[in-house]
């Protein structure tokens, strides 16, 4: 185990912090809160971010970028959304800064006042549907697909580094519709694309469902949700999609007129996902050595390490790395040559191995004489050495072996560990000793709800969906419940 990285069972919060700064992907800001994303980390939220766009393309979205702030009037349209937000909210209230006169420095100038305070965007529906009123007028304006990539500011007291920030980056998709049944159906697509991504690309199961009423975003009809299962037995909501009904719409008057010439409300849906995916991505495969990414959206899917032995052949060895990884770039892979010969190759191994880069092919001068690669897999440390002819083929198969081996591991973690829980005891039990979902009956109260909440700290994650009709009585009140819903502590 590297020194530099303390271990998962050591110290689960602070090997995740490790990972993440040793690894590379970011690094703490002077400004409370929040985080600076390194190039190594960035490059991996753009591989990501690109895959995601492309989905959101192909199922007829398009992009476009709206206002960072809001004003304040804004938010107050929508009752619950408001509230929802509120205590989240940074909120400029002056547009100008002066010397003070009195030799204090800068100042800000009490002169500047704002008319209206404005708010930094925590989310942008309120923004949005003030816009999309000057933009829907018929149906045949209808559906209206915008997706927006941006960041937002929710002003959270307890921070961890892509988990929980103050800003943070993500996209929000807010859509327009003729009728009800279509926007859920578009809040209910956009929750499957999100599902192939995070189960296809980040190779980590999901669990779709809908969140209780208290659990809803604010403003919302129905929440859709994809919960995913940490290493550390807690559970993290992966992506949510919202089907808000006509509220926004009533809230700024966005009416449309349909085939008959008459006037309704639009329907409306809103959807995202952020960098918390990041976060996700760290806990859900990493080791104690260091980050294991998969190799769908690692930044560096090979890296190719040159052994020298002084300068014997060096040139040859040089000859030898570029020309495997130009083959590898046009079989479409994302490789890097290290011959930086100011750092020793056992260094490079272990940085490698730290950021998670899948596969690495170690090349020396027996390798040239024998017309072999030694070729190291990140996911398991399994190491083999192959030959030369036909090495491009076995590694773009080796890619895909990992990818889905990855996904195959977490999802035996995720299986083992939703248990059922029939009474108030073995569900304590089962939330300290195992974690996990656990899957209980609940008679369907906030009262109770809440009442779990503060005796345990574990939530209703969702209630999954085409979950089986099952009489049972509830974990904590006795009371009847008709089907079981998923618990866990999360982050």
């Amino acid at each position: 185990m590297s020194k530099e990285i303390t271990s998962r069972k050591e110290d689960y919060a602070q090997w995740y912090n490790d990972l993440v700064i040793k690894g590379g992907l970011a690094d703490y800001s002077a400004v409370r809160g929040c985080m600076v994303i390194k190039p190594y980390g960035f490059a991996l939220w753009e591989e990501m971010r690109d895959e995601l766009d492309r989905m959101f393309k192909e199922t007829g979205h398009e992009n476009a970028y709206f206002p960072l702030f809001i004003p304040k009037s804004f938010l107050s349209r929508e009752a619950a959304h408001v509230e929802g937000f509120a205590k989240e909210c940074a909120v400029v209230t002056h547009y100008r800064l002066k010397n003070d006169p009195d030799g204090g420095g800068i100042i800000v100038d009490p002169e500047a006042k704002l008319e209206e305070e404005l708010i930094v965007r925590p989310t942008s529906e309120t923004i949005i549907w003030n816009t999309y009123k000057t933009w829907i007028q018929s149906y045949r304006d209808l559906p209206l697909l915008i997706n927006q990539w941006a960041n937002v500011v929710r002003w959270e007291m307890r921070t961890r580094l892509f988990l929980r920030t103050t800003e943070f980056l993500w996209q929000e998709g807010h859509t327009a519709h003729a009728n009800a049944e279509e926007a859920i159906t578009e809040a209910r697509l956009m929750l499957d694309v999100y599902t192939d991504f995070v189960e296809n690309f980040m190779a980590l199961p999901v669990i779709r469902g809908v969140k209780t009423p208290s659990e809803r975003f604010a403003g919302a009809i129905d929440t859709y949700c994809i919960e995913a299962m940490m290493q550390d037995g807690k559970a993290l909501q992966a992506g949510t999609s919202h089907f808000l009904g006509q509220n926004f719409a009533k809230a700024f008057d966005v009416k449309f007129s349909d085939k008959q010439n008459k006037l309704d409300y639009v329907w409306a849906t809103s959807w995202g996902v952020s960098t918390r995916l990041v976060g996700a991505l760290v806990m859900a495969h990493s080791d104690d050595e260091g980050l294991i990414l998969p190799p769908k959206i690692a930044p560096i899917q090979v890296v190719i390490v040159p052994i020298y032995k002084g300068d014997e052949r060096k040139e040859l060895l040089d000859a030898r790395g570029k020309e495997l990884a130009s083959a590898l770039k046009k079989a479409g892979i994302r490789v890097k040559f290290d011959n930086n010969d100011n750092n020793r190759p056992g260094w490079k191994f272990a940085e490698y191995e730290k950021k998670g880069v899948p596969v690495r092919l170690a090349l020396g001068l027996r390798d040239l004489d024998n017309h072999t690669v030694e070729v190291a897999r990140r996911d398991t440390k399994d190491k083999m050495s192959l030959p030369a002819e036909g090495l491009i083929e076995r590694i773009v198969l080796l890619l895909q072996e990992i990818q889905e081996s990855m996904y195959r591991k977490a999802l035996l973690f995720r299986d083992d560990h939703i248990t059922k829980a029939d009474d108030w005891d073995e569900f304590v039990r089962l939330l300290d000793e195992k974690g996990g979902f656990i899957s209980a009956h609940w008679d369907g109260t906030p009262e109770t709800e809440e009442a779990i909440k503060d005796k345990l700290k574990a939530t209703i994650r969702c209630i999954p969906l085409n979950n089986p009709p099952e009489n049972g009585k509830c974990i904590l009140t006795g009371r009847p419940s008709k089907e079981r819903v998923l618990f866990a502590r999360a982050y």
